[in-house]
């Protein structure tokens, strides 16, 4: 197998082996009996998320977590029989796919559960009941909610209360202040759980930052999102480092048109770059429609190992390069990942440029953007969607 099996040259490569390392990290530094739910939203992160999802089971994941119930199906399609979580809203109407697909579904509004109380089922519906400890997002906020779900879910035989959780809105900062709020409220309705329900519940709180960072204090699951794909989910759990992490995405292209201007010409959409003397420009076919936005002009790309500029603005499709010399066509360009073996532009490198995270980068990169996925260093998958 190899690339020829799309007809671009740009690709974005998923190493799988790193996800399995980055996986078989975090179990090393968990107690033995904490599971792992592989968090494989949004096309997992951008990565592929049936290529991921079967790579994370391998790796010793007991479950996987999606946003949307599309998610959950698609998964399903592809064979996977798993545990799978939907964490965001479901419409009571649709729950009756889930429940014939074995996909768990979240719980945390009374009249979202009278509707689906209304619903002939055609099995049991398992409950994933969201619990509100400061995130501000979705989940129930006290005991008396907790207690109307809990009373509505005893009344119903097709519904089953298999597991509660909650997400930490700063697990990942250096002020561990707000994460203590939201731990103590925690033990409060966990207390009140014990009180008033009698059947084994499930608990899952942690995510990347609050696993890596107290292994100690995680209940019978974590849930692994960002950090499974090899990136740290702040500058503060970097510093520490509390795992070691592989990045598993790069993203490269290769040189289409290379050639010499004059000084005093410019590049690209609205002149934005004049060249100061003779330069050297290079093209690649690669743009904004690929996620690579108009705003990463200026940042710096790998050419045969040396940091090179973006010039001009990037267009939907293509870009500029200031080239140090010529180059033949096709030299490989690498936009994140490494290159020569020792230069590197990381994932955290284009965030800082954009200002914004890590987990925004991979997700950028669209459809139109073939994924090879590498294992022990060979080509195992092309996945080209377009």
């Amino acid at each position: 197998m190899s690339i020829e099996t799309f007809y671009r040259d740009s690709w974005a490569e998923v190493d799988l082996s790193a996800v399995d390392y980055n996986i078989k990290q975090l179990k090393g530094r968990l107690p033995e009996e904490v599971g792992i739910y592989a968090v494989v939203k949004a096309n997992a992160y951008g990565h592929g998320d049936l290529q991921i999802a079967k790579q994370a089971l391998e790796s010793g994941a007991k479950a996987l977590a999606v946003s949307l119930l599309d998610e959950a199906i698609k998964l399903r399609e592809a064979g996977i029989d798993a545990p799978i979580l939907v964490m965001g809203w479901v419409r009571p109407g649709d729950v009756e796919i889930a429940a014939r697909l074995d996909v768990s579904l979240t719980v945390f509004q009374k009249e979202w559960l009278e509707e689906v109380s209304r619903l002939d089922l055609p099995c049991t519906l398992k409950l994933h009941m969201k619990w509100d400890t400061g995130m501000g997002r979705i989940g129930i906020r006290s005991a008396e909610e907790m207690d109307i779900l809990l009373n509505g879910i005893s009344k119903n035989s097709m519904l089953e209360l298999e597991a509660v959780f909650t997400h930490f809105a700063t697990a990942d900062e250096e002020d561990l202040d707000y994460f203590q709020v939201q731990s103590d409220r925690l033990e409060q309705l966990l207390n009140h759980l014990k009180k008033v329900w009698k059947d084994p519940v499930q608990i899952h709180t942690g995510n990347s930052a609050a696993s890596m960072r107290f292994p100690e204090h995680m209940k019978h699951y974590v849930r692994f999102g960002i950090s499974m794909y090899g990136l740290y989910p702040s500058e503060v759990v970097k510093r520490e480092k509390p795992i070691d992490l592989h990045p598993s995405f790069s993203l490269k292209t290769r040189l289409i048109h290379v050639k010499k201007l004059a000084a005093g010409e410019f590049i690209s959409y609205g002149a934005t770059y004049e060249t100061q003397e003779e330069e050297w420009i290079g093209t690649v076919p690669l743009g904004y429609a690929d996620g690579w936005i108009r705003k990463l002009q200026g940042m710096e790309v790998l050419v045969d190992g040396k940091r090179l500029p973006i010039v001009g603005r990037i267009c939907m499709d293509q870009f500029m390069i200031r080239l140090d010399q010529e180059y033949p066509l096709g030299t490989m360009v690498t936009l994140i990942g490494k290159d020569k073996g020792q230069q590197e532009i990381s994932t955290d490198e284009v965030a800082d440029y954009l200002d914004t995270i890590n987990y925004e980068i991979p997700c950028m990169i669209s459809y139109r953007v073939p994924r090879i996925y590498l294992k022990n260093g060979q080509i195992v998958e092309v996945d080209n969607s377009l």
